[in-house]
């Protein structure tokens, strides 16, 4: 019963309701007149009478017999016939009410569907622009108002959110970058320490690095709303692009990269290019030494699929939707091996989700993991 329809749960009780209740009239009618059929035939007291088969029906005419007030005609059957008739008449009114209140519901049911379609449509990237009408029925306005009230909550708790890690994030900018020019110009005017000190410097320059790029990429993170997305971008010559940026990285682990396909959008060519560089950064630093990373861009009418593919060890099923969390890792030891701070992928997430698109792993295996992201290729032209 949970897995029924509301407009086909209201249909079937209306159908139910008005099924009793024809029936009881039917009852009623049947008992009625077969009571006062029965008391006219026993009031008849010595008066003549004719009684009429259904044999000869067809024999009887009105007209040769001459009125008389004690005259009663009784037709046999006629009780029975009655009865048949209230029955077909009862179903026939059940199953004409159930119709007429399958579609009566779903009339009355529409504002409900309306209020669905406006649910479907909220996203993170539109909750300060998203409100719901709410000049419906009584029954929903205090729903819709309230849905309202939470949608406010939820852009001003995100909106808060952002700008902690936004201030955060600015904040530690200035001590990071003191900290790594100190390490360098102590690097550069001691070169003669001991191999353990040497050592010790190296670590702290390379977690200082570290910590620059995930202040980087928060702040970055934080400012995404306010980003246009009115560009015109074409994906070809930004992949090459990323390519040509990625080749040091490429050659050092004898990774090969392809291309295939081409396609047009809108949206803001400095996050689309990040998402993509992300993407295949990411298929390079996990793959396997000497494998391939394939980057395919599939141009529909409305939207455009991109798809990038390597040769690497694949991701767990179990973590396939973990990964685009922020500071996630597979294998935690590895990823300190290619630095990073598990913060890629969920830029790509917030990335994708902001031009109104999704991300997900759409295969995983020993033999290679695909990455598929889908994009429409109109955006708007708000912030």
């Amino acid at each position: 019963m949970r897995k029924i329809s509301l407009q086909w749960r209201i249909t079937l009780m209306t159908v139910l309701l008005i099924g009793v209740t024809c029936v009881a009239m039917n009852l009623l009618l049947c008992l009625s007149g077969v009571y006062y059929m029965d008391t006219i035939a026993d009031s008849l007291q010595g008066g003549g009478s004719v009684i009429i088969n259904d044999e000869d029906m067809a024999s009887f005419d009105p007209q040769l017999i001459a009125p008389n007030e004690e005259l009663t005609i009784v037709v046999d059957g006629a009780q029975g016939r009655f009865r048949t008739a209230n029955w077909y008449i009862t179903a026939a009114v059940t199953l004409l009410s159930g119709m007429l209140a399958y579609f009566v519901s779903g009339r009355t049911l529409k504002p409900l569907r309306s209020f669905a379609s406006q649910v479907e449509q909220v996203q993170l990237s539109n909750l300060a622009d998203m409100k719901i009408n709410e000049d419906i029925l009584p029954e929903f306005r205090q729903f819709s108002h309230s849905f309202n009230q939470m949608l406010e909550r939820l852009n001003n708790a995100f909106a808060a959110q952002r700008q902690f890690t936004g201030n955060a994030a600015h904040e530690l900018r200035t001590p990071l970058a003191l900290m790594q020019a100190q390490l360098e110009l102590f690097s550069a005017e001691h070169s003669d320490v001991l191999p353990e000190t040497a050592a010790f410097l190296s670590l702290l320059r390379e977690q200082t690095e570290r910590l620059t790029q995930m202040t980087k990429t928060l702040l970055e993170m934080s400012n995404l709303q306010q980003v246009a997305r009115n560009e015109r971008i074409q994906l070809a010559p930004m992949v090459e692009e990323i390519f040509a940026d990625l080749a040091p990285l490429t050659d050092k682990r004898g990774i090969t990269l392809t291309a295939d396909g081409d396609g047009v959008m809108t949206g803001s060519d400095a996050l689309i290019y990040r998402l993509l560089f992300n993407l295949t950064e990411n298929a390079v630093k996990y793959n396997r030494p000497g494998g391939s990373v394939r980057v395919c861009v599939t141009q529909e009418p409305e939207k455009l699929r991109i798809r990038v593919s390597d040769t690497g060890c694949g991701i767990p099923e179990q973590y396939q939707q973990s990964i685009f969390q922020p500071f996630f890792r597979v294998d935690k030891s590895r990823s300190r091996e290619y630095g990073g701070a598990g913060l890629g992928l969920s830029l790509v997430w917030e990335i994708a989700a902001l031009h109104g698109g999704s991300v997900w792993v759409e295969k995983s295996s020993d033999k290679g993991t695909t990455i598929a992201v889908e994009l429409p290729t109109q955006q708007s032209t708000k912030p």
